[in-house]
C-alpha cells in the first residue's frame, strides 16, 4: 500500500524559510509524479507544485514561483518543497500527493488527478 508522510512544517515569521519533506513507501519503482497542495481553513485545496518521475519537469503555482522549489530524490523515495520568503498568505496545511504517471502533462492543478495523499503538515507564517 502506498503511503506518503510529510514532515517539516511549523511556525515561521514572514520572510523566513521552511523545508517540507515527504517520504514515499509502498511503491515498487520511481515511475510516478509527486505533487504538493495546500489548504487553508475555509478554502479549497490549492495546487502548489509538481515534479515528474526523474525530476526534469516541474510546474508550480504563480503565487509561489520564485519562492518555492520542488525536488525529489528517487534513491531515498522522498520529495522536498523548499519554501523561501514565506508570506502570511502561505499559511495552510500542506499535502504531499502522488500520481501513477511518469510525466506532468495532465491537469496537475486538479487534486482529483492524483492517486494517493499524505496526512499533511501545518505551516503557519506570522506577520
Amino acid at each position: 500500500q502506498v503511503q506518503l508522510v510529510e514532515s517539516g512544517g511549523g511556525l515561521v515569521q514572514a520572510g523566513g524559510s521552511l523545508s517540507l519533506s515527504c517520504a514515499v513507501s509502498g511503491v515498487t519503482d520511481g515511475i510516478y509524479t509527486l505533487g504538493w497542495f495546500r489548504q487553508a481553513p475555509g478554502k479549497e485545496r490549492e495546487f502548489v507544485a509538481v515534479i515528474n518521475w526523474n525530476g526534469v519537469s516541474t510546474n508550480s503555482a504563480e503565487s509561489v514561483k520564485g519562492r518555492f522549489t520542488v525536488s525529489r530524490d528517487n534513491a531515498k523515495y522522498t520529495t522536498t518543497l523548499q519554501m523561501n520568503n514565506l508570506k502570511p498568505e502561505d499559511t495552510a496545511r500542506y499535502y504531499c500527493t502522488l500520481a501513477l504517471v511518469s510525466h506532468i502533462r495532465f491537469d496537475n492543478y486538479n487534486p482529483g488527478q492524483y492517486d494517493f495523499w499524505g496526512q499533511g503538515t501545518q505551516v503557519t507564517v506570522t506577520s
